[in-house]
């Protein structure tokens, strides 16, 4: 009995989730917020829009919260003081005034506790055959880089995205180091470039992701841990993989606060058990021969539960 009644009295931890909403499928909220669920966290969730299904469908409806609107329901739980969170998470956006509100939202926050810690994918676009190209209007690069970044903690940009953010091309590891520097100089004390075009060790079948984390000891001499990661490709595209990647980074560096390895291997890991069963599922629907359609290419999301919970771990880090 004791076991179990130390095991309810572990401190409550809330994230505050500001992201999209779909009636059908896994991005932004729907994908953060179960994952975070089965891990032992709280969730708080404002919904940024509420779509019927991701954009990548050949329909879709809905509606968009605007920054307004975002605020008066920041003030209704203000006004119940019920406004104290342990972490912030933020995905897509397209609006710079909505973002703007988000960052006057999470200051607040840390005004009330400086522990708080604000996860942001800072979501602007990606890079197909070697070509970046931006998918959310161009000023809100400017916001992200000098408003976001500032106040964020940990930061999950792509390739592309990190070059965005920091004006500077990554040809090889050493520019992602550098760049992931720059990164860390303008606020963030965990970065993970999650994924990038650089050439594997492993081969070409392998994606790259880097992490670094630098924290500032007692003495005040800054220490840097970088990490490398090679996952095995999967054809196909998915989508709202950043959004899970965010959320389970940010559950697996709570409960791993010093060691990025761990944290990474752990998120990078459930990553892959969720994408192999999401691949392996959506061919069989779609039948020998044909292209899984985006309905049969949603993540599998519940029936990777224990994944999740408990990963096994299948990629594992190299310690820079």
């Amino acid at each position: 009995r004791a076991g179990a009644r130390g095991a309810a009295m572990e401190p409550e931890c809330r994230v505050l989730s500001i992201q999209s909403h779909v009636v059908r499928g896994y991005v932004g909220n729907k994908a953060a917020t179960f994952p975070l669920q089965v891990l032992g966290f709280e969730v708080d969730t404002v919904n940024s829009v509420q779509f019927s299904n991701h954009t990548g469908y050949a329909h879709w409806k809905g509606q968009v919260l605007n920054s307004d609107e975002l605020h008066e329901l920041y003030e209704g739980l203000k006004l119940n003081k019920v406004n104290r969170y342990d972490y912030v998470l933020t995905g897509y956006t397209r609006d710079t005034s909505f973002l703007a509100m988000v960052v006057d939202i999470v200051q607040e926050l840390k005004q009330q506790n400086s522990n708080l810690v604000y996860v942001c994918d800072p979501v602007m676009g990606d890079k197909w055959n070697g070509e970046g190209s931006m998918y959310v209007p161009k000023d809100l690069l400017p916001v992200y880089r000098d408003k976001v970044v500032p106040v964020a903690d940990i930061i999950t940009p792509n390739q592309f995205e990190a070059e965005l953010l920091t004006g500077r091309k990554i040809f090889t590891e050493k520019d992602a180091l550098e760049v992931m520097d720059m990164l860390h100089a303008m606020g963030p004390e965990t970065v993970v470039i999650t994924s990038s075009d650089l050439q594997a060790p492993l081969g070409n079948d392998y994606l790259i992701a880097l992490g670094s984390h630098r924290k500032t000891k007692a003495d005040g001499t800054k220490i840097t841990q970088r990490i490398r990661m090679e996952s095995p490709k999967v054809d196909a595209v998915f989508v709202g993989t950043g959004d899970l990647f965010a959320a389970m980074l940010l559950a697996w560096t709570h409960k791993h606060p010093n060691n990025l390895k761990v944290a990474c291997e752990k998120t990078v890991s459930a990553m892959q058990h969720v994408l192999q069963r999401t691949i392996k599922s959506a061919k069989v629907q779609a039948g020998e021969g044909n292209k899984p359609n985006s309905a049969q290419l949603e993540l599998r999301m519940v029936q990777s539960k224990k994944d999740i919970e408990n990963p096994e771990i299948i990629v594992k880090a190299t310690v820079l």
